[in-house]
């Protein structure tokens, strides 16, 4: 072939990516819940820590889901001596999804490793939250409303007290309804499914978000509307199972303990004071009421229920880890009622929807400053007292393994290493030890208080530290 018909092919020459603004902006935006959501846990484990840290645990429980979680970690049942010896944590509350926490525990086992996936599991709720208000509202009220939630009361006191199983349900509704709003139906069954293995009552939540699937379904897809409807049946048929076979069948009294809660209750209008600040709570500085305007409140119903029901005063109030589960609700409640108010033929309520984003997450930072996140502020949540340290090292002279009865401030420092009863509850066995936080001086003889407790055995002190008394059981002839 003469010379002149060869042809060298030219080099391939990349065409460079060029990236525009938008591009960039759509990029940065993908990462915003997720920045938002590391913030938070920052935030949380700091606080939760910090408290653990200067040993002003609020209760039992976060000694209780050790005890559970240890078991579990170890492939033993579930028993949670400090409800009673040898109780099987099933038989008080039904919450089999804490055992996903057990190879973390087994890696790094304290209750700390509680406490950090408990922080770990209520930021990334805000990453539906704040994922859903973006494509409904636009980046900015999107991050507003993911800012909201994860500032909330609700989210804010569950984070300063202890650790409950409620952290696994807050994430799994928020995605779930997050998928919902996208009109991803299947998607916002099968996250809500697991709600069952939280705890007892959040099988009729499912059963609420089922039928909000199937109310969204209707007159397109009645095959998705039977899907939904059938997960709805599932939902309160197990919750009536748990609650009358599995709860009982590991319970000691062959019961569900919390019915009382509901028989005791006296007429409904009791304690409606404090209802109704609660329903002030929920609905106006989280969603500036707006979130009436959506169907997803009926989320909240079942929650709502059975603590207003109830005539256990500490479920009406806005203490505690109860209403929890109830923030992701409202927060997509007001994210979906702002899409419709939005494009309101009235003026007014036009306003009022674009500007309520950035006002419900201004409400939620100046209400901050009277919650829980405020320690941040404070140095001294940073650093432990030596008085603590003290009382550690007197809590480290009880063996690993030994027996020990404690009220609450020992109890989280034995329960990763020792088995440990609630004070006055080891029905019979006579412990090696006893650990009493006595600040103040609550037991002014605690020796004789031990002769009270345990008649037949003999107690004397074997050290004290920071306001706490450590009594180990004299041997005969000892």
């Amino acid at each position: 072939m003469p010379a002149s018909t060869l042809r060298v092919p030219s080099p391939r020459i990349p065409t460079p990516v060029v990236r525009t603004p938008g591009d960039r902006r759509r990029l940065s935006a993908r990462w915003d819940p997720w920045i938002l959501a590391a913030a938070l846990f920052a935030a949380y484990t700091a606080v939760s820590v910090g408290r653990y840290r200067h040993m002003t645990t609020l209760s039992w429980d976060l000694g209780i889901f050790e005890q559970a979680v240890r078991a579990y970690a170890h492939l033993r049942a579930p028993v949670a001596d400090l409800k009673g010896p040898g109780f099987v944590i099933l038989g008080d509350h039904f919450s089999p999804v804490t055992a996903v926490l057990a190879p973390l525990y087994r890696l790094f086992p304290s209750p700390v490793t509680l406490l950090v996936a408990q922080a770990a599991l209520f930021a990334l709720s805000a990453v539906p939250v704040t994922r859903a208000a973006a494509r409904l509202l636009g980046r900015r009220r999107g991050l507003a409303l993911g800012l909201a939630h994860g500032l909330s009361w609700g989210v804010q006191r569950a984070v300063d007290f202890d650790f409950h199983e409620v952290c696994f349900a807050v994430p799994l509704i928020a995605f779930s309804l997050e998928a919902l709003l996208a009109q991803r139906l299947r998607a916002a069954l099968c996250w809500a499914l697991p709600l069952v293995l939280v705890k007892e009552d959040l099988g009729l939540t499912l059963a609420a978000i089922a039928l909000l699937v199937a109310w969204r379904a209707r007159g397109r897809s009645p095959r998705a509307v039977r899907y939904a409807l059938g997960v709805a049946v599932f939902g309160v048929a197990a919750t009536v199972l748990v609650l009358t076979v599995a709860i009982p069948s590991f319970s000691p009294s062959g019961g569900y303990a919390y019915w009382d809660k509901v028989s005791d209750a006296g007429s409904p209008v009791e304690g409606l004071g404090t209802k109704l600040r609660t329903l002030a709570w929920l609905l106006i500085p989280t969603t500036g009421l707006l979130a009436l305007r959506s169907p997803l409140l009926v989320v909240a119903l079942p929650t709502l229920g059975w603590r207003f029901l109830s005539g256990d005063p500490d479920y009406w109030g806005t203490d505690w880890h109860y209403s929890a589960v109830l923030m992701p609700v409202v927060v997509l409640a007001l994210a979906d009622a702002l899409t419709t108010a939005r494009l309101s033929t009235r003026a007014w309520l036009r306003s009022y929807a674009v500007h309520l984003p950035a006002a419900v997450a201004a409400a939620a930072l100046a209400l901050t400053t009277s919650l829980p996140l405020a320690q941040l502020t404070e140095a001294e949540i940073y650093r432990k007292p030596a008085a603590v340290s003290g009382v550690e090292r007197l809590l480290a002279r009880i063996p690993d393994g030994a027996t020990v009865e404690a009220n609450i401030g020992p109890i989280s420092r034995l329960t990763s290493r020792c088995r440990v009863f609630w004070l006055g509850n080891t029905q019979g066995v006579t412990p090696e030890y006893i650990a009493l936080e006595n600040v103040g001086g609550r037991y002014r003889d605690p020796v004789g208080y031990a002769r009270v407790l345990h008649p037949g055995a003999e107690y004397a002190v074997a050290g004290e530290a920071g306001g706490y008394v450590v009594l180990e059981r004299r041997t005969a002839g000892g």
